[in-house]
C-alpha cells in the first residue's frame, strides 16, 4: 500500500503553483562553451514557436557576424536596443522597459551572464530576466557552464582565465527548463579554423588558449555533470510530491567556518556544491574573537565579500562573537544543529607547532561533531591579494606609547610612596597600571605593560639600584612571579574588554529594536508612526532618513519631516517589487540612497530611504538584519494603523446605518395608517365622484397615496432586511404569472406607457418568495414610469441561458446617467437625477438587488442596445433554475 501524502506538503505544494502560474516561465540553453550552438537553437525554436501563432519577440541576441545565426531571425521581431553613453562612447543595451511594455508570450535575451553598462536599472542581465519573469513574460535565453557562481573557481583553475561574469546557482536551479547544446570537441574545434565561431585571426588565438583540447574535455564534462545534478533534484523532487520511496529522517546541515583569509571564497565554493548534492541546508560563519580585531580593512572587507558570495549561493551567514574560536564554532554548530563543520586546511606557523590546530580543538569539545578539513586550492593572485592576516596586523603605536608613559609614571609615583611602604607593596601600583592598560588598549600593549613594569621595578627598586643586576635571588622568583599574574591580568582585562564591546553592539541593537517597538505600540496615527520612523532610524543607522507613504491612489507622498535626497522612480520601484534598491544593491547600485520597501503581511505599507554617511555598515550582516526587523516593525505599525482608522470608519457607518434603519422603520409605521385611510377613502369616494374637477382631485388624491405607500413599504422592507436578513417563503411559481400580477398592481400607474410582453410558454418554473419577487418587478417598473416620458414603450422578456432564466425589463427612455457607473444606481438612497419633481428616496433598486441576491441571483443594469448607440436602459434578472418538481409535488 503506498503511503500517504504529507497534507502540510500538498498544500505547500498547491500553493507554490498558484504563484508559480502567475509568473513567467524560464528556459536556459545551457552549453559548455561558446561556438556550440545555443543562440542558433534557441532561435530555431522561436521560429517552430512563431509558425504555430506564438508571438515571439528578440529582446537581444549576440550573432556575432555568424550567418548561420543571423538566417534564424528572419522573420522575427526585434526589439529596439537602448542607447546609454558610457565614457564617452555610446553604446547600445537590451531595453527592460520597452520590453516589459510590449509584453510578448517570449522573450528572447542571449547572454544571461552579461554585465550591464553602469547606470542601468540592474549591474546584471539576470536581474532584469527576474524582472521579466514577475511581470508573467516567459523568457528563454542562453549561458555557457563557466558563467555559473559555484563553478567559477574550477574553471578558473582548469582554462587559467578568470571569469568575472557569474550567475547565481538557483537562477539555473529554478529555470523551468534546461536544454543542453552539445557538440563535441573535435567538432568544435572544426567550427572554430573554419571561422564559425570567431573571426580567423581571434580563432587562431582562442585555439591557443582557451579552446585547448583538454579544457574544451573539462568543460563540457562540468557542464554535463552539472546538468545531471539537476536532472537529479528534479527525480527526487518528483518521488517526494508522490511519496514515492523512503525519505531521510532529517536534513544534512553544514556549517562552514571561514577566518578571513586566503581561499575562503574557493572554501564557500566547494560547500556549495557539496551541499547541493548532499541536498542539505548550509550556513556560513565568523567569528569575531579579540585577536582578529586589529586586521587591517582590507581583510576586513574581504570577509565581508566572502559572506556576500555565500548569501548569493544559498547560504545562511552569521558572524559570532568569541574569545575562543573553537568554543565558539561549536556552541554555535549545536545552537544551528548543524551535522557537519566545514574548515579550510591551514599550514600551522613555526611558533605555534606545539599548540593543538583548530580541528583537533574542536575535536575535543565535542567528539560528536564531524569536521570536514578541506583542501583549499589559491593561485597566485589570490595569495598575493590576500597575504596570512597574522603577518599584516597593524602596530597600535598610539597603545604602546601611552602604556611606557603609564609605567613610568608609576614608577615616579612607586618613588615616593617608597618612603612609607616596602618595595613589595609597590608591586600592586605596577599590576594595577598593567589591568587598565590592557582594559584601555588591549592585548597587545598589556602585554608590554607587563613586562615593562618588571624592568623598571627591577632597575629603580631592586639592589643594586640602577642596575638590571639582582643580588638576591628571590627577587628573580618574584620577577617571574610579577610578570606571569600581570600577563594574565593583561589577557583577562583584553577579553573583557572585547566581550564587553560585543555585549554592548548587542545591547545597542536589540535596545534599538525595543525603542522602536515600544514607540511604535503607543502610535495612533500615520502621522505618529511616521515621525517615530524618521527619528529611530535616523539615530540608529546614522543616516539622512526619508519616508514614503502611498495615498488612497496608491500615489506615494514624502512625509513632511524626511530630510533625505529621494527619487520617486526608484521608491516606486522598491514598493512594487517588494526589494531594496539603491546604494549597496544589485538595483541602480549608483543612487546616492538605500530604499527600504515597508512589507507588512497584507501588502507594502510604504518605502524607508536612509543616506547612509558609513555604506559599509550594512556589509556587517548584523546590521543589516536589525534594518529588516526595524522596517518590519513600522510596515506593521502602519498597517496597524490602517486597519484601525478602517475599523473606527466602519463602526461609525455602521451605527449611523443601525440609527437611520431605526429612524426609518419608526416613520414608516407612524405613516401607514393614516395612508391606508387616506387610499381607502379615495378609493371609495372616487366611483360616485361626479365627472369634472372633484373626480380629476380625487383620482390625484389616490395616485399619490399609493406612491407614497409603495415608498413607505420599500423603507419597512429594507430596515427589515438591514435588520434581521431576508427570509424566503419559496413556492415554485410561473414566469407569468409573477409579471402578471405586477403589472396588474402597477395598472394605474402604466396607464400612459405601452407594455409589451414576450415570454415563452415552455419557461420552467422558478422557486422564489412570490411575495418579494414581485415586488422586485413593481420596483422596476416604478423606476421606468418614474425616468422615462409618458408614451414610452416599457418590453418585459424572458429566456433561458443554460442553468438560469433571464428577465429583462427595457424602456426605451433617456439610458442610464453618463456620470454614474451601473453598479452605484443599486446603493441605497441614490438616485440618477437630483430634479425635485421626480419623487422617490432611491431605495427602489437598491430592495431589488437584495432580494435578488438573497435568492443567488444578480440584477444588472445597462444600456438597451450598447451597440447601436440607442437610447434606453435594460435590467435585467438572472435567477438561478432550480430541478423541476414532480407533478404530484
Amino acid at each position: 500500500m503506498a503511503p500517504r501524502p504529507d497534507p502540510d506538503a500538498l498544500v505547500a505544494q498547491l500553493q507554490a503553483e498558484q504563484q508559480q502560474a502567475q509568473r513567467g516561465k524560464l528556459r536556459i540553453y545551457f552549453g559548455s562553451n561558446a561556438g556550440v550552438g545555443k543562440t542558433w537553437a534557441m532561435l530555431a525554436a522561436a521560429q517552430r514557436e512563431r509558425q504555430s501563432g506564438r508571438r515571439m519577440l528578440v529582446g537581444l541576441v549576440e550573432t556575432h557576424d555568424r550567418a548561420e545565426t543571423e538566417q534564424q531571425l528572419h522573420g522575427m521581431d526585434q526589439l529596439p536596443r537602448r542607447a546609454v553613453v558610457y565614457q564617452g562612447r555610446q553604446l547600445t543595451e537590451f531595453d527592460l522597459d520597452a520590453a516589459l511594455a510590449a509584453h510578448p508570450d517570449v522573450l528572447l535575451l542571449d547572454e544571461l551572464a552579461h554585465s550591464n553598462v553602469a547606470g542601468s536599472r540592474h549591474p546584471k542581465r539576470w536581474q532584469d530576466v527576474l524582472e521579466l519573469l514577475d511581470a508573467g513574460i516567459e523568457v528563454w535565453t542562453t549561458m555557457n557552464v563557466q558563467h555559473l557562481e559555484s563553478l567559477n573557481d574550477v574553471v578558473s583553475g582548469i582554462v587559467g582565465i578568470q571569469v568575472h561574469e557569474t550567475v547565481p546557482d538557483h537562477i539555473f536551479d529554478d529555470a523551468n527548463e534546461v536544454i543542453v547544446v552539445d557538440i563535441p570537441p573535435e567538432e568544435l574545434l572544426k567550427r572554430l579554423k573554419a571561422g564559425k565561431v570567431y573571426p580567423l585571426e581571434q580563432a587562431e588565438r582562442a585555439s591557443r588558449n582557451f579552446f585547448r583540447l583538454g579544457n574544451l574535455l573539462a568543460l563540457r564534462e562540468l557542464a554535463l555533470r552539472r546538468t545531471a545534478d539537476r536532472v537529479d533534484e528534479d527525480m527526487r523532487d518528483y518521488r517526494r510530491e508522490r511519496a514515492i520511496g523512503d525519505v531521510w529522517p532529517a536534513r544534512e546541515r553544514l556549517m562552514v567556518g571561514i577566518g578571513g583569509r586566503a581561499g575562503d571564497d574557493a572554501l564557500v565554493r566547494q560547500v556549495a556544491r557539496l551541499a547541493r548534492r548532499l541536498e542539505a541546508e548550509w550556513l556560513v560563519v565568523y567569528v569575531d574573537a579579540p585577536e582578529r580585531q586589529h586586521r587591517p580593512k582590507h581583510v576586513q572587507a574581504s570577509m565581508l565579500k566572502t559572506l556576500a558570495l555565500a548569501a548569493r549561493l544559498g547560504a545562511d551567514t552569521a558572524t559570532i562573537p568569541g574569545a575562543d574560536v573553537a568554543q565558539a564554532l561549536v556552541g554555535f554548530a549545536r545552537e544551528r544543529n548543524a551535522s557537519h563543520l566545514v574548515l579550510a586546511r591551514m599550514a600551522r606557523t613555526g611558533w605555534k607547532w606545539w599548540s593543538r590546530s583548530l580541528p583537533e580543538q574542536i575535536t575535543r569539545l565535542d567528539p560528536g561533531l564531524d569536521v570536514l578539513v578541506l583542501s583549499v586550492p589559491l593561485n597566485k593572485k589570490e595569495s598575493t591579494l590576500r597575504p596570512p592576516v597574522e603577518r599584516q596586523r597593524p602596530v597600535a603605536w598610539k597603545g604602546y606609547l601611552g602604556v611606557t608613559l603609564a609605567c613610568f609614571a608609576a614608577a615616579g609615583l612607586a618613588e615616593l610612596l617608597l618612603q612609607v611602604f616596602a618595595p613589595a607593596n609597590v608591586v600592586m601600583l605596577f599590576l594595577l597600571v598593567v589591568v587598565l592598560s590592557a582594559l584601555r588598549w588591549g592585548r597587545g600593549p598589556g602585554a608590554w605593560a607587563a613586562l615593562l613594569s618588571v624592568l623598571l621595578f627591577d632597575f629603580y627598586f631592586v639592589p643594586p639600584l640602577n642596575s638590571f643586576s639582582v643580588n638576591d635571588t628571590q627577587y628573580v622568583f618574584t620577577f617571574f612571579l610579577m610578570l606571569g599574574v600581570a600577563l594574565i591580568c593583561g589577557q583577562l582585562m583584553a577579553r573583557l574588554r572585547h566581550e564587553a564591546r560585543v555585549a554592548a553592539e548587542r545591547e545597542r541593537r536589540a535596545g534599538a529594536l525595543a525603542r522602536l517597538a515600544r514607540d511604535l505600540s503607543g502610535a495612533l496615527t500615520q502621522a505618529q508612526v511616521a515621525n517615530i520612523a524618521l527619528t529611530t532610524m535616523s539615530g540608529v543607522f546614522d543616516a539622512q532618513t526619508a519616508l514614503l507613504l502611498p495615498d488612497a491612489e496608491e500615489q506615494l507622498h514624502i512625509q513632511t519631516d524626511s530630510d533625505a535626497p529621494v527619487d520617486a522612480s526608484i521608491a516606486r520601484w522598491a514598493m512594487e517589487h517588494g526589494q531594496m534598491a539603491g546604494q549597496g544593491t544589485d538595483t541602480l547600485a549608483a543612487a546616492p540612497a538605500l530604499y527600504v520597501p515597508l512589507m507588512a503581511p497584507v501588502r507594502s505599507r510604504g518605502v524607508l530611504v536612509l543616506l547612509l554617511r558609513t555604506p559599509q555598515r550594512l556589509n556587517v550582516p548584523e546590521e543589516h538584519r536589525l534594518l529588516d526587523a526595524c522596517a518590519s516593525q513600522i510596515a506593521l505599525a502602519l498597517e496597524r494603523v490602517h486597519f484601525v482608522e478602517v475599523a473606527q470608519q466602519t463602526q461609525v457607518a455602521m451605527e449611523g446605518e443601525r440609527m437611520r434603519n431605526t429612524l426609518l422603520s419608526a416613520v414608516s409605521h407612524d405613516l401607514r395608517t393614516p395612508l391606508t385611510s387616506i387610499l381607502g377613502a379615495a378609493q371609495t369616494a372616487l366611483p360616485h365622484a361626479p365627472p369634472g374637477l372633484l373626480a380629476d382631485m380625487l383620482g390625484q388624491i389616490h395616485n399619490q397615496a399609493q406612491s407614497l405607500q409603495q415608498l413607505v413599504d420599500n423603507l419597512l422592507a429594507m430596515a427589515r432586511l438591514q435588520q434581521g436578513g431576508v427570509h424566503l417563503q419559496r413556492d415554485w411559481i410561473p414566469v407569468d404569472e409573477l409579471v402578471g400580477s405586477a403589472l396588474a398592481q402597477m395598472r394605474e400607474r402604466l396607464a400612459q406607457h405601452p407594455v409589451r410582453t414576450a415570454l415563452p410558454a415552455d419557461l420552467p418554473l422558478l422557486q422564489v418568495d412570490a411575495v418579494l419577487m414581485e415586488r422586485v418587478l413593481v420596483n422596476l417598473l416604478d423606476n421606468a414610469v418614474k425616468y422615462t416620458p409618458a408614451g414610452t414603450p416599457i418590453t418585459i422578456s424572458a429566456q433561458l441561458d443554460g442553468s438560469n432564466c433571464l428577465v429583462v425589463m427595457q424602456d426605451d427612455g433617456p439610458g442610464l446617467p453618463p456620470h454614474m457607473p451601473a453598479d452605484q444606481l443599486f446603493a441605497p438612497f441614490t438616485r440618477g437625477v437630483t430634479e425635485s419633481s421626480i419623487s422617490g428616496m432611491g431605495l427602489g433598486l437598491a430592495l431589488a438587488q437584495r432580494i435578488v441576491q438573497a435568492h443567488g441571483g444578480r440584477l444588472t443594469a445597462s444600456a438597451a442596445s450598447p451597440a447601436a448607440d440607442v437610447p434606453g436602459t435594460a435590467f435585467t434578472i438572472c435567477l438561478p433554475v432550480l430541478p423541476q418538481p414532480r407533478l404530484d409535488e
